[in-house]
């Protein structure tokens, strides 16, 4: 995929959409989201604050670690410089409409699922944050 590619996916999936050039700010279902690009490394990611590092609780950590083993599916739950994020990073080049689209969605269920059942979709791959056990 390229820059334009991604741009149009980018701007048909937005209700709101900001930016060019690699880097633009989003709006999808009510998600406030950044997609970043760097074409010297042939990559992307598509970023969606959630709340403030310091507001997590220790049992929050552990079910979003469980979430990205199990129910975050491609995107993931990630932290920087002291905010937690639903993330997708992908390498630019090989990356397909379809997975862009579906990566958009995970990333919408990450920040709406935080603190419930931190679910990017409603495939599960093993077992569910929360429930123990060894993966199915």
């Amino acid at each position: 995929m390229g820059l334009d590619d991604l741009e149009e996916v980018l701007r048909d999936a937005a209700e709101q959409i900001e930016g060019e050039d690699g880097a633009w700010e989003l709006v999808i279902d009510g998600v406030r989201m950044a997609c970043l690009t760097d074409l010297d490394f042939d990559r992307m990611r598509v970023i969606a604050p959630i709340v403030e590092d310091d507001e997590i609780t220790d049992a929050q950590r552990r079910e979003m670690l469980e979430a990205n083993f199990h129910t975050a599916l491609d995107a993931r739950y990630a932290t920087s410089e002291g905010v937690l994020y639903a993330a997708f990073i992908h390498p630019l080049s090989p990356l397909t409409e379809d997975e862009l689209r579906s990566a958009l969605e995970q990333i919408v269920n990450l920040v709406d699922s935080f603190g419930t059942t931190y679910s990017g979709g409603t495939l599960v791959f093993g077992v569910a944050p929360g429930e123990g056990g060894q993966p199915n």
